[in-house]
């Protein structure tokens, strides 16, 4: 919401150029990886997440319609990230409630299936753009590769374990894409330094936040994609940002630390109370679990 509002505020000031501090192709990886994690927390039925990742993806298309009306985003592509979102919200309301036909529902799980790992490869290639070569192959390589692991799959042509493993990928994917965004940003924050104070430091904040309140429950149900989800993106989205904006001086240094101390009190506590809760001795067991299984 800050962000929403430092925008309108730099919109009406006839300030479009504060916007490009905002990069739509790294909001577009978070936006994807909102949609499609929204998807794997609607089938597990965690209210709290589904309530948080449909308030992210709201918001962030609000952001897209800023930069749209900033020129700072491609119209054509504003328009398919509309459709995208306005399906992937109805869909999943519907599988939610039970209204949706299962075989729409797995359609819908195929397209985000190939729509992820087509757009993740293509989008990190395409940040780093024009250090290197403009170019669609990632994406066409890994749209191939998609369509043929999905249709394998659905054929029946792969083993037990492959089909699970297909099955899993868009909840990986949707993860690194989640993981990018912050990447896509920081490296906006390193070419574009005097842009910087276009980007909302109470918006990291809330990033930080957020996500950060959602490591204890990942932990507890030792569910590790959501727990590696919501870490890097508080450390690195949330507080990565609010290191980049202390470094080039946009924020005091009572802020800073305040939410350094705060964060990382936070990350202590979820790691101690996990451990009492489960009498273990050390939180070095419970991320063993996390990550290996008991």
């Amino acid at each position: 919401m800050p962000q929403i509002i430092l925008n309108a505020r730099n919109l009406l000031a006839g300030n479009k150029t504060a916007l490009l501090a905002v990069p739509w192709l790294g909001m577009f990886t978070g936006l994807l990886g909102n949609l499609s994690l929204l998807s794997y927390f609607t089938k597990k039925k965690e209210n709290e997440v589904i309530v948080v990742q449909t308030l992210g993806v709201l918001s962030q298309y609000v952001v897209f319609a800023q930069l749209a009306l900033a020129e700072a985003m491609p119209l054509p592509y504003f328009v398919v990230t509309s459709v995208v979102v306005a399906a992937g919200l109805i869909l999943n309301f519907m599988n939610y409630f039970e209204w949706l036909n299962s075989g729409l529902w797995r359609l819908w799980e195929d397209f985000i299936t190939i729509g992820g790992l087509s757009a993740l490869p293509q989008i990190m290639w395409s940040t780093f753009v024009p250090y290197i070569p403009n170019s669609i192959l990632p994406g066409a390589i890994a749209f191939v590769i998609a369509v043929a692991a999905v249709i394998m799959a659905r054929l029946g042509k792969l083993s037990e374990k492959g089909a699970k493993f297909v099955g899993a990928i868009s909840g990986w994917t949707a993860t690194l894409l989640f993981m990018w965004m912050p990447v896509s940003q920081m490296w906006t924050n390193f070419l574009n330094p005097d842009n910087i104070k276009g980007l909302s430091a109470f918006s990291m904040l809330l990033a930080m936040m957020g996500n950060g309140l959602m490591i204890p429950r990942a932990l507890f149900i030792r569910d590790f994609m959501w727990f590696l989800g919501s870490s890097w993106a508080s450390l690195f989205y949330g507080y990565g940002n609010i290191l980049c904006l202390y470094c080039f001086k946009a924020i005091s240094k009572e802020f800073f630390f305040a939410a350094s101390t705060g964060l990382f009190l936070w990350i202590g506590m979820a790691l101690w109370r996990d451990t009492v809760v489960y009498g273990y001795g050390s939180p070095l067991t419970s991320l063993k679990e996390l990550v290996f299984g008991s």
